[in-house]
């Protein structure tokens, strides 16, 4: 009876360990989904409503230009949907590069003329497998998505500096600013999702901003 007892107490706990390691993976797939649209097809949809709020019947070439591209970045966000339902989001950096990945998102931000972007890269580029490359482009796209949504900005600049052992992003804006520390105490969502994903990079984060002297996020990614 006592044999009995203990392989039953046993069968229990494997049960319910098996039980907690399926919530969990399921929990950390919901909050990848999340990401995702939050970080991506967030990030169009917002851009196409910009544009159309912005959108002017007396200037026709200016409009028509705004309404080809939001009628793009919409198109952008359905395909975005049908590849994470398909479990395929690291494609846009297995097909094209990290680099490349960040070129085209930057010049799509470019055509919305919502602010000049700049960008520099320094020194020797050095590949990550794709799914850290992944990480890092939805790090700086969280950014810039961020930017676009609370910064008011006027110009914004992109810089990747490469070494052997580290890459370093920084984002820096000349818009409203703000207060880091209250906004990390009122769990700012995008603030959150890019720490998380730098930490998974073994990385770091780091914010200098004032409220009205612009905001410089620092990111700090070991090269593995």
């Amino acid at each position: 009876m006592v044999f009995h007892a203990s392989f039953k107490k046993v069968q229990d706990d494997y049960e319910k360990n098996l039980i907690q390691t399926q919530l969990e993976i399921q929990e950390q797939t919901f909050q990848h989904i999340s990401r995702e649209i939050h970080d991506n097809i967030s990030l169009s949809l917002t851009l196409a409503k910009l544009q159309l709020n912005t959108f002017d019947w007396n200037d026709q070439e200016r409009s028509g230009l705004k309404l080809e591209s939001s009628i793009s970045l919409i198109g952008t966000s359905i395909a975005e949907l049908s590849d994470i339902s398909k479990g395929l989001n690291a494609d846009i950096i297995v097909q094209n590069g990290l680099l490349k990945a960040i070129e085209d998102e930057l010049e799509r931000i470019r055509q919305t003329g919502l602010f000049k972007i700049g960008y520099e890269l320094t020194g020797t580029p050095v590949y990550m497998d794709s799914q850290r490359e992944l990480i890092v482009f939805r790090i700086i796209q969280e950014a810039l998505n961020n930017v676009i949504k609370h910064a008011g900005a006027k110009e914004v600049l992109l810089s990747l500096d490469f070494s052997s052992s580290r890459l370093e992003i920084r984002i820096h804006d000349n818009g409203r600013g703000f207060d880091p520390e209250r906004l990390r105490g009122n769990g700012h969502a995008g603030l959150k999702n890019m720490e998380t994903r730098a930490k998974i990079l073994n990385g770091e984060m780091q914010i200098s901003s004032n409220p009205n002297a612009g905001t410089c996020l620092i990111f700090t990614i070991p090269i593995e």
